[in-house]
């Protein structure tokens, strides 16, 4: 089978391995898409400090299943899936309270241990979750909705509060989505007018470009002055962070999901005098099932989010555009053939 490696920190290929084999309790898999991540992007460059080389990238995807190795209730055969990437060692502090997706010796496909930029994969049955009726390439993107979903249910979103996302690449528009679901009115804020156009057609309340405008505008605009009840950021740098202390309210929640690799410098007062509750958003546990049961009945479209699809042959050309700072997309999937 074909399976996309990085060999080394800038240097990416499509090579032949050995076909996978399931082990008991394993289902063999035929990756239908997988998405390009901003973590893929990071191993590619070098810049992801717990991936080794060689590493597969990928832990956004859909795949159809070929082969069960044991016995299984819920799973066939035949069914589209998509599955739970991230693999914890279930005895850490973090995971003897539940807090599965902050295990602290957390194992992420792609990063950790090799992912699903191949044609094959294999995966544990209990981390596997069908879908019926969903579009393959929509339920690549699960795992990245499961991201900003998981951030909204951290800062307990309600219905009518006013909410502002910083950031409106997938992870952003998607928290966006999210947020919607609770009934929240959204503004996003962002430096790509395309990628603000699309966040208008996914429905937020308003837009706001940073290239043009100041986070003072939009709190102005959408907010009479009060400020924002909750406000996420998803860029991870520096100036959004403040810019997110900035455009919350005081009593507000602040939220955290972009993986920052600068230090920021701030005032702490600037936390106390609003009473700001921050909180750090890391992975998902247990919503894919709620964000696919969305999906199947149609409550929410993320369509618009897969601007490209890329065919496995061209895997290699979308990484390096990635890593070169393309932004024209929001989310790029690479489609992989049927295996013959």
């Amino acid at each position: 089978m074909r399976s996309i490696h990085v060999t080394t920190p800038g240097e990416v290929d499509v090579v032949e391995v050995e076909d996978p084999r399931p082990r008991p309790g394993e289902a063999l898999l035929r990756v239908r898409y997988a998405g390009i991540c901003g973590s893929d992007v990071q191993t590619f460059r070098g810049t992801q400090p717990f991936a080794s080389y060689p590493r597969v990238p990928g832990h956004e995807f859909s795949a159809e299943i070929l082969e069960i190795n044991g016995s299984s209730e819920d799973l066939a055969v035949g069914d589209v899936v998509t599955g739970v990437p991230y693999f914890q060692d279930g005895t850490c502090y973090s995971c003897r309270r539940g807090l599965i997706n902050a295990c602290e010796r957390n194992e992420t496909m792609g990063v950790h241990r090799d992912g699903a930029f191949q044609e094959l994969i294999t995966m544990p049955l209990e981390r596997l979750h069908r879908a019926r009726g969903v579009d393959p390439r929509d339920l690549a993107i699960v795992e990245p909705f499961s991201i900003g979903y998981h951030a909204v249910l951290r800062a307990d979103v309600a219905e009518g509060e006013r909410v502002l996302v910083l950031g409106a690449g997938a992870i952003g528009l998607l928290t966006m989505i999210a947020a919607r679901t609770r009934g929240a009115e959204v503004w996003i804020a962002d430096v790509v007018a395309s990628r603000l156009e699309a966040a208008t057609t996914l429905g937020a309340a308003g837009t706001v470009d940073l290239a043009q405008e100041t986070v003072d505008s939009v709190v102005q605009a959408a907010t009479g002055g009060d400020g924002f009840d909750v406000v996420f950021e998803a860029t991870g740098l520096p100036v959004s962070f403040l810019n997110a202390i900035e455009a919350a309210a005081f009593g507000a929640r602040l939220v955290l999901i972009g993986n920052g690799t600068r230090e920021v410098t701030l005032n702490q007062s600037a936390l106390i005098k609003k009473e700001l509750d921050v909180l750090g958003s890391r992975n998902s546990r247990g919503v894919f099932e709620t964000l696919i049961d969305l999906l199947e009945r149609g409550v929410v479209d993320v369509s618009p989010l897969r601007t490209k699809i890329v065919p496995l042959t061209e895997a290699k050309q979308a990484l390096e555009d990635a890593a070169a700072g393309a932004t024209d997309d929001i989310k790029v999937l690479i489609e992989f053939p049927a295996v013959s």
